[in-house]
């Protein structure tokens, strides 16, 4: 009888594992399908965008501005060169905040006027970019009295702010308090905690919002409208129009040319060689370890 119990015991400790197993198997399979589902549409996008966009890149394309139009050839320097200082304009103005405001919350903002914060960074994440866009131009353009690159980066580094301090502070929360608490037990002060622990161990975290929201920023075209225009020549100064890639492709986009068509397909695939340098240069300087030094 004792042998009889100990082998229906086992029958059920047998059945527990294989529907534990199937369950383990399915879950992994539902999250494969829906990997491919999501991979599918980007694979697709990059595949049209290569193809229309590979036959207009020549040495001509990547030195040269824009031609009259109607006039076949020239290229999009200077709209490569407009986006380029907007990331980097926009990102000196949005990234310090951002991480800023991201470790207020993270760290001191358990109160109401944290609350506050969160609250209305979550609203102005939601926001339209047209209507940051008219903000900018009702506050910027018309005070300056021109459009420039400074009102663009203004703009955007009101889109870029929400996404890094969301993604800051979520990074911050998930650092294990232990490491705080053991570094303000060596009577290390709260705020070299914080920049030199909590910050550093979040580092990955921080660098993906960053990338994420130079993304976003970087196929923006509204707000682009709205402040910087659009130009046909180079840049001129902080207070003048400039063009950007984005600019240059919608404006293509409405030719009825062969030949700005294939431009601005051209233009779309510098684009998304761009942000994705970027985010490859990002995670390489990320990889290294940092040396905490003077604690």
């Amino acid at each position: 009888m004792a042998y009889i119990k100990d082998k229906g015991g086992c029958s059920r400790i047998m059945q527990t594992y294989l529907v534990r197993k199937f369950k383990d198997k399915f879950a992994y399979a539902v999250c494969l399908a829906c990997v491919i589902v999501a991979v599918i549409p980007l694979g697709s996008i990059l595949f049209e965008v290569t193809k229309n966009g590979l036959p207009a890149l020549n040495m001509e394309f990547f030195i040269e501005g824009p031609r009259a139009i109607g006039e076949p050839g020239g290229g999009i320097a200077n709209s490569i060169q407009g986006t380029l200082i907007l990331i980097g304009l926009t990102s000196l103005i949005g990234v310090p905040i951002g991480i800023l405001s991201g470790i207020y919350l993270a760290e001191f903002g358990n109160n109401k006027f944290g609350k506050i914060v969160r609250l209305t960074n979550n609203i102005l994440a939601q926001f339209p970019s047209i209507v940051i866009g008219i903000f900018a131009y009702l506050t910027i353009v018309l005070l300056i009295g021109s459009f420039s690159p400074l009102a663009g980066a203004i703009a955007l580094a009101i889109i870029m702010i929400p996404i890094i301090t969301r993604t800051t502070e979520e990074s911050l929360k998930l650092v294990p308090n232990t490491l705080r608490e053991a570094s303000m037990a060596l009577g290390i002060r709260r705020w070299r905690t914080i920049m030199s622990i909590v910050l550093v161990s979040a580092k990955n975290g921080v660098v993906t919002g960053i990338m994420l929201s130079i993304s976003r920023i970087a196929g923006e075209t509204a707000p682009l409208i709205m402040t910087i225009l659009g130009s046909q020549w180079f840049f001129s100064g902080l207070t003048e129009p400039m063009d950007a890639l984005t600019l240059r492709i919608w404006r293509l986009a409405l030719l009825p040319y062969d030949y700005a068509h294939t431009t601005g397909w051209g233009a779309a695939l510098v684009l998304i060689i761009i942000v994705l340098s970027l985010n490859i240069l990002a995670r390489i300087l990320t990889r290294s370890k940092f040396v905490l030094r003077g604690v």
